[in-house]
């Protein structure tokens, strides 16, 4: 008898563990530390376990085999399987195993794997069941030894499975429901079996006692079952990963845990893609109010993803998944306009075959679906008969293989302006269909398979730089894949806290006003410098040509690229000793005066059509020019700053090459340097490694070729816990770069790399108002003074450096004083609840791109620049 009073009784935690999670013996010593660590919190504890690794798989192979013989030698195999690990266990394998073995093999025999689909169904169910009892007796002798008070429950006991209407016999069998309806009798009767109980996932029984599955993620979905059943506490997950992510970690090393998620969230993240929470499971918690706590087995003292009611509900992308192997049903037929009963007909033929609708789009003469590769697709050859089906009423296209990609968040509608560069992306390749979810929770696009791999890194940090995926809010997102996986030392303090006092003192004066901190500057040119592959480096000045950053930038080796005459001026004003051959000419649609000029000076001249050579041959008859290639595409943070690809203006086309080369041939022009920046921002070393390979290919071609310039776009880590630049992984691409094409010099032009962290905004409080709900704190910096935010949709960080150290309550939008709706500079910061006119607000990273951009829109000034050296 239990020794708790239904009164006095603790509550239930139900602890799942998968395949990977109990096929070791160290994974077991893991789960018995996992059910210490309850008990001594006081739960009673239910351990659900899968079966281990592969085992599943392979009884699925002698479920599918069709010789008695090859079956009962795939059943040895797991006989003499599950024996070593029990071995390994140090347990006696046949007094554990022997009843389930000898069932097993008794299986694999069975004249019901021949039989009529009824029987050979429930065959199949009692066949695959096997392997989570054999590991749940393994378990429980192992834990029993060493001391814990576990004792084996048997699932098929307490889990019943629901009857629908039109169900069909397989998933009846195969992939079944279950009630959690349950009452203070039904949990008395549970708990006499004891409060530490170890149980199986993935089996039931049918309201008739025969056996049944619960289908893929099955045990997941009888954890979650036993969690609402028992009113649980919580329901843990444990798994090979921390928790749900903003997309497939392993592809995207970027993506951020998700800490706290409510159910419908995480229902569309699973359902959508990922793998690490099957969709079932969720229904359950949620209709019985439980929490689902996803959990690392590896790493216990990580906090996972917890799935509740209590989630905060935040607007924006949280996650974006994919699912590939989807096949779409294209149905076309003019008869189907305004005509009565046409999409029940067609649903009518899908239920016919076993086959669930997903997705759905439609015109006045199409109606296109998607499938899910489910079981009953994948394992018949339904397609064939369901176009034979249809082709009576329309003409039918199956178009596959393909895959979905879905952004799934609150308030899907209300981003539609925060998502332009990706819809942009989605723009330039062949979308089949695209879906919107009327809950407002997704939207999808699916794509042919082979975008899938590329597109999902692209498009996650299209969304973090955009804004649309708040990875700020600290509430929902936590670290990044790569920072769990490759803890990197904690970052240090920026710059400007050690000198906040000094920056107040300086905001007493006039603002806005830009401060620009040189040992940053100094520090970000030491690591280029650093890296030997490199032979020259050239400052992009059009990020900040503040004349004391140019003569820093100078006095350690670096040259500077100008893209206009006032540019080049500018830089030799400020500094008058410089040699022409540090300066580099890169303009873009500029008068033909400039290149003239540029030429004049002794500047290396970059150009990038054949326009310049056949309007002006005079100009640049039998000089020595770069020649800036488009590689044909484009990356970066932002459409706007995505300097590659059709979409872009600058430069020379694969098919224009030809014809440029002839003319420069016929007026003796010397083509010395390749040249090719395709955007900003730009953290995958692979890049660069494309883009030069791509060059260094020309350059061969060309004969002349004396060096190859890579262009910069290095990316800066603007947004919180974002990860740092790889300058290890940037510095490697280029050494072997530069080992397979050693006879070429390798040239760079970082532009806002080198500035960006030593810049700081102050600007000055000077409203702060409430309307219809939003909190907006009013300072005297505007776009005009920034217009990155405008532009780019740029994320900067804002403090309030008069009340550094208070606590932040709310969030606030930061508003500037121009007459434009546009004119914000961050949305939803949490900022001190005492913020007042009078306050001084910084806003950080914002050394390049900031003043040099400043207008007098409105007829205000421009802002005030300093300088700091220490």
């Amino acid at each position: 008898m239990n020794a708790y009073s239904a009164v006095t009784a603790p509550p239930w935690v139900v602890l799942k563990f998968g395949g990977t999670s109990v096929s070791t013996r160290a994974r077991w010593d893991q789960i018995g530390a996992r059910i210490k660590e309850r008990r001594n919190e006081g739960k009673r504890v239910l351990v659900v376990v899968s079966a281990l690794s592969g085992v599943t798989n392979a009884l699925t192979a002698i479920a599918d085999c069709v010789d008695p013989d090859a079956r009962q030698l795939q059943a040895e195999g797991l006989r003499e399987r599950h024996l070593r690990f029990a071995a390994e266990l140090e347990l006696d394998g046949p007094a554990v195993l022997n009843d389930l073995l000898d069932r097993l093999a008794a299986l694999a025999g069975d004249s019901r794997a021949i039989d009529d689909d009824a029987g050979r169904l429930l065959w199949q169910a009692e066949l695959l069941g096997m392997g989570e009892l054999l590991s749940s007796r393994l378990g429980s002798a192992y834990l029993s030894r060493t001391g814990e008070p576990l004792r084996w429950c048997d699932a098929r006991d307490w889990l019943r499975a629901r009857s629908f209407p039109h169900q069909s016999a397989w998933a009846k069998r195969l992939s079944v429901n279950c009630s959690i309806d349950s009452d203070a009798e039904w949990r008395q009767r549970f708990a006499e079996q004891g409060d530490c109980l170890i149980t199986q996932g993935f089996i039931a029984r049918d309201a008739e006692g025969q056996a049944c599955i619960l289908g893929r993620g099955g045990s997941d979905t009888s954890a979650a079952y036993f969690g609402a059943l028992l009113n649980a506490d919580r329901v843990e997950i444990w798994t090979d990963v921390p928790g749900m992510f903003s997309a497939n970690p392993r592809a995207v090393p970027q993506a951020r845990l998700l800490a706290r998620l409510d159910f419908a969230e995480a229902q569309e993240i699973a359902t959508t893609g990922a793998k690490v929470l099957h969709p079932r499971c969720i229904g359950p918690c949620r209709d019985a109010g439980v929490p689902l706590w996803i959990r690392d087995t590896e790493n216990p003292q990580l906090t996972g993803t917890v799935i509740d009611d209590s989630a905060v509900t935040l607007p924006g992308v949280k996650a974006i998944s994919s699912r590939k192997g989807i096949v779409l049903v294209s149905m076309e037929s003019i008869g189907m306009w305004q005509q009565v009963g046409f999409l029940a007909d067609v649903f009518a033929i899908f239920k016919q075959h076993g086959l669930s609708i997903d997705l759905i789009g439609s015109a006045e003469t199409n109606v296109t679906v998607s499938l899910d590769p489910s079981d009953n697709l994948v394992n018949s050859n339904v397609l064939d008969a369901l176009c034979r089906d249809l082709e009576p009423i329309c003409r039918v296209k199956v178009i596959a293989p393909t895959a979905a990609i879905t952004l799934v968040g609150r308030g899907m509608r209300s981003l539609l302006h925060r998502l332009s560069s990706v819809l942009a992306s989605f723009g330039r390749e062949r979308v089949h269909l695209i879906s919107q979810s009327s809950n407002d929770l997704n939207l999808t696009f699916v794509v042919d398979e082979a975008l899938e791999a590329g597109l999902l890194p692209h498009l996650h940090e299209l969304l973090v730089h955009s804004g649309a995926m708040p990875i700020g809010e600290e509430r929902v997102f936590g670290p990044s894949w790569r920072q769990l996986k490759q803890p990197t030392p904690a970052p240090a303090k920026p710059w400007w806290r050690a000198r906040a006092q000094r920056l107040l003192d300086q905001h007493a004066g006039e603002t806005p006003r830009y401060v620009y901190h040189l040992p940053t500057v100094r520090q970000r040119a030491e690591e280029l410098r650093a890296i030997e592959a490199i032979d020259r480096r050239f400052y992009a000045i059009k990020a900040n040509p503040h004349p004391r950053i140019l003569a820093e930038l100078e006095r350690l080796g670096y040259g500077f690229e100008c893209v206009s005459l006032g540019e080049l001026q500018h830089v030799q004003q400020a500094l008058p000793e410089l040699a022409a051959d540090r300066l580099l000419f890169t303009p873009s649609f500029a008068p033909v005066a400039e290149y003239q000029a540029a030429l004049q000076l002794g500047a290396f001249v970059t150009i990038d059509n054949i326009e310049l050579l056949q309007r002006w041959p005079e100009v640049f008859r039998a000089q020595r020019l770069l020649l800036r290639i488009d590689p044909g595409f484009g990356q970066g943070h932002h459409e706007k700053v995505r300097t590659g690809g059709r979409e872009a203006k600058f430069g020379l086309t694969m098919e224009d090459l030809p014809g440029l080369l002839d003319a420069a041939q016929a007026l003796g022009i010397q083509i010395i340097g390749l040249h090719a920046h395709i955007g900003s921002g730009i953290t995958e070393a692979a890049h660069w490694r494309e883009v030069y390979a791509r060059l260094a290919s020309i350059a061969d071609s060309i004969g002349s070729v004396e060096f190859v310039d890579v262009g910069g776009g290095l990316g800066v880590a603007y947004e919180p816990g974002a990860d740092p630049f790889d300058l290890e992984g940037y510095a490697a691409a280029l050494a072997e770069l530069k080992q397979n094409w050693p006879h070429y010099q390798l040239w760079v032009e970082p532009g806002r790399y080198l500035v960006a962290e030593s810049g700081a905004l102050l600007a000055t409080v000077t409203q702060v108002v409430s309307k219809a709900g939003v909190r907006r704190v009013g300072i005297d910096a505007g776009m005009h003074t920034l217009l990155r935010p405008a532009l780019y949709g740029a994320w900067h960080w804002v403090q309030n450096l008069s009340r550094l150290d208070e606590a932040v309550d709310g969030e606030v939008d930061v508003v500037g004083p121009i007459c434009e709706t546009g004119d914000v500079l961050a949305r939803r910061r949490r900022l001190p609840a005492a913020t007042v006119p009078g306050d001084c607000l910084l806003i950080a990273h914002a050394g390049a791109y900031g003043a040099v951009m400043a207008s007098r829109y409105n007829l205000r000034e421009l802002p005030i620049e300093d300088v700091l050296d220490d």
